[in-house]
């Protein structure tokens, strides 16, 4: 019942955070520099002014700002994010056709990132003192500190060019006709490059922050009573240190899971990957504003349930909240 009433309360408050975010993205897009007729026109060979007004009136951008904007609210209620003017098909329809991949690798990234993260800093704690502990730090340090695309563009010329183990670009193998296990390992295979790209500079926040939260937890009160009563290291690191130092890594990964969807727009560029991170880069060339509101629209909501899943878990990880609550 408590976590019923916690979901209802936060989809409550996303609701009403979506409508603002729908308002405002309206607005910022609408003060952005360029105009979408004139691009179409541009594209069909006509720059008359006879043609810029019907381009606009075709797709309802004489009307006031007040009236597009009570339109494009209304669509959205009915789930209608309106017509891509450049790729001539629904937004919805666009959207959805690219989420899937998009979710893919920024949930493979995700996981890559947490499981190795929370394994190096476990690692680097306890050999706190350890070469091997400076040694994980300091590649933490670095992939932290290294662009995203130098290192995507580094391991194409690597991993791509030179040694050929790995494709460079795409989902799959264009015309190859896979089906069943043999399309997953190939979708595998192009998926390896791009998340450990974009897991490795959230892998190396996750590292900083296990060491930092480990350490500090392994001076509390609780872990010199367990060292006291005889349990073994193993045990006190696991059941006593690590527990504790979940929690504000926990929050920091319901953060970047949400940033690691608007991350992926450099990767899935790099790597030519089909998500919603390259269709948004598209967009914004061609001035495609239905299309740019749809996919701001669904991020802002994918970081919304990134939250309040983290809520969720946050309170399974420490009862006490709940109790609280």
């Amino acid at each position: 019942m408590l976590y019923a009433r916690l979901i209802a309360s936060r989809l409550v408050k996303a609701v009403t955070v979506l409508f603002l975010i729908i308002i405002l993205n309206f607005v910022l897009i609408q003060l952005a520099p360029g105009d979408p007729a004139a691009i179409l026109a541009g594209e069909a060979g006509a720059t008359d002014e006879e043609f810029l007004r019907q381009l606009r009136e075709r797709f309802g951008l004489d009307e006031p700002l007040h009236v597009q904007l009570w339109r494009y609210v209304s669509g959205v209620a009915m789930l209608d994010f309106g017509f891509s003017y450049r790729q001539q098909m629904p937004v919805l329809d666009l959207i959805l056709a690219r989420l899937p991949a998009t979710l893919l690798l920024t949930g493979t990234a995700f996981v890559l990132s947490l499981g190795l993260g929370i394994l190096a800093g476990s690692l680097a704690a306890a050999r706190v003192k350890k070469p091997s502990g400076s040694l994980i730090m300091a590649l933490a340090l670095l992939f932290y500190a290294t662009p995203l695309f130098w290192v995507a563009l580094m391991a194409v010329v690597l991993f791509s060019v030179y040694l050929d183990w790995l494709p460079a670009y795409g989902m799959f193998t264009v015309g190859a006709g896979h089906t069943g296990l043999a399309l997953a390992l190939d979708v595998g295979k192009h998926l390896i490059l791009p998340a450990t790209t974009l897991a490795l500079f959230f892998m190396a926040i996750y590292t900083r922050m296990t060491r930092a939260s480990m350490l500090e937890a392994s001076q509390q009160d609780y872990v010199k009573t367990a060292r006291a009563k005889g349990l073994k290291d193993s045990v006190i690191q696991r059941r006593h240190i690590l527990r504790n130092a979940l929690l504000p890594i926990i929050t920091l990964a319901g953060l970047q899971a949400g940033q690691m969807v608007g991350g992926a727009i450099l990767t899935e560029t790099v790597f030519a990957w089909p998500g919603i991170g390259r269709l948004m880069f598209e967009a914004l060339q061609q001035r495609d504003y239905n299309l740019l509101l749809g996919i701001f629209f669904f991020s802002a909501a994918l970081v919304i349930v990134f939250n309040i899943v983290t809520d969720l878990v946050y309170r399974l990880a420490d009862p006490r909240i709940k109790e609280a609550s």
